[in-house]
């Protein structure tokens, strides 16, 4: 049981093992290290609440018929052009979308339009789009767009191909679960 816990803690443990070993050998480093991460962490900690409130209104606001209906499997484009609505509605950093995705995939929808809906808060979120056109130009962002929408479906689409039946794990609150994709 105690081996369990520290598997799911071992990149915790790893970097505070290079820390400790930087205190002895780059104090310096290991100040500007220290800083980082607890910098970090406070941006986690600011941003971690909202999301959990809001996965915690998709869950019990949203039927898991409705998402189905839209993300789920035989969607299609359909589904697809809906999880790139989502994603370029969103606010937040690519971190927040990884909860919010986990209950989309609890309430039934397709892996391949998580992928989709990942890709699009990472990539093309609709302030980011405004703010790279007024810095690059709308030239360039509208091109970028254009490159970037299809990589994004292609992701998806071959996330679904390739882990089709596959069995991945799902942390839950008793520890970690396997579930056939």
């Amino acid at each position: 049981m105690m081996t369990v816990h520290l598997k799911q803690y071992r990149l915790f443990l790893v970097l505070l093992a290079v820390n400790l070993g930087l205190v002895l050998w780059q104090p310096a480093l290991a100040r500007h290290s220290v800083t980082n991460s607890l910098k970090f962490l406070t941006e986690v900690l600011l941003v971690l609440p909202p999301v959990m409130v809001a996965m915690g209104l998709l869950d019990a606001w949203v039927p898991r018929a409705l998402v189905e209906a839209h993300l789920g499997p035989g969607t299609g484009l359909r589904g697809a052009l809906f999880a790139i609505l989502l994603g370029t509605a969103a606010a937040g950093p690519i971190y927040a979308a990884f909860p919010i995705a986990l209950s989309l995939k609890n309430k039934g929808a397709q892996l391949g339009n998580l992928v989709i809906f990942l890709g699009t808060w990472a990539s093309i979120k609709i302030p980011m789009i405004i703010m790279e056109s007024s810095f690059m130009g709308l030239r360039f962002a509208l091109l970028r767009l254009a490159f970037t929408v299809p990589c994004v479906l292609v992701g998806g689409y071959l996330m679904e191909k390739m882990m089709h039946g596959e069995v991945i794990l799902e942390n839950d609150r008793s520890g970690l679960t396997e579930e056939a994709v």
